[in-house]
């Protein structure tokens, strides 16, 4: 079985797929906002990266959020809830984390199955 790589560069693939998952990770497009407006960007960019690789929000298996500041947990959950359709939450972790680039105030990454 192959991996595929889609939009491969030095430093990362968008998505990584492999017997039938996909593996990726989502940062804001435009890191200007708030932690709110960056959730929502990540999450809207994650509906569309599923069904990229024939996927979608139902079929996430697993989910780590990195955050800057405790502060956003309540933000973010509520958020996360309301995007997650009913009865589909995967595995997930949260964890406080330093970015790499001080803009980014959270990052998400995932692990979703892909169905026929």
């Amino acid at each position: 079985m192959s991996i595929i790589r889609i939009n491969p560069i030095a430093r990362w693939s968008d998505v990584t797929v492999f017997n039938n998952t996909a593996y990726f990770v989502e940062v804001a497009d435009n890191p200007g906002e708030e932690v709110e407006g960056q959730v929502r960007q990540i999450l809207a960019q994650t509906e569309q990266r599923l069904a990229s690789v024939g996927s979608s929000k139902r079929n996430l298996l697993s989910a780590t959020i990195y955050f800057t500041d405790r502060k956003w947990i309540p933000a973010i959950n509520t958020l996360w809830e309301e995007w997650l359709p009913e009865g589909c939450a995967p595995v997930r972790a949260a964890v406080k984390a330093e970015m790499v680039d001080p803009c980014y105030l959270v990052e998400f990454s995932f692990i979703a199955a892909i169905t026929d």
